[in-house]
């Protein structure tokens, strides 16, 4: 595979609205190393967070409580995002929604993190939301 630097991964990702395992896992390097920065969401429920999450995830919105996050949510509108659930279906959704609301530089872990190869945790603590 050729190697893929950062200005073409975040190209392909945000133009696309998609992003695979590995661009997702280069991306958290280059976000360690200070090149990117971008918010990490699960929309998954608590308990799947719990279960199992990637690490370097910023923010947990789950999906049943996702309305109360909104105004969260457009506070950082003009940032990259990157949505992650189990399978991919319900970040679908949360990214459609949140492209009619205006949400330019927004991505979703294509096959959520049932496909991700990265570092994941279990029982990570609950992140929480940080004040800019």
């Amino acid at each position: 595979m050729a190697m893929i630097n950062l200005q073409e991964i975040k190209e392909k990702v945000f133009s696309s609205g998609q992003i695979e395992s590995e661009e997702l896992e280069k991306l958290l390097n280059y976000r360690q190393e200070g090149k990117i920065d971008f918010k990490l969401i699960d929309i998954r429920e608590m308990y799947e967070y719990s279960d199992r999450s990637i690490d370097g995830t910023d923010l947990l919105y789950p999906t049943t409580l996702f309305h109360k996050y909104i105004d969260d949510l457009n506070a950082i509108k003009d940032e990259n995002i990157i949505l992650y659930c189990r399978t991919g279906n319900r970040t679908g959704q949360v990214l459609r929604i949140l492209k009619t609301m205006g949400f330019k530089n927004i991505a979703h872990l294509t096959y959520g993190i049932v496909s991700y190869q990265g570092k994941t945790s279990k029982n990570a603590k609950i992140p929480e939301k940080k004040e800019n």
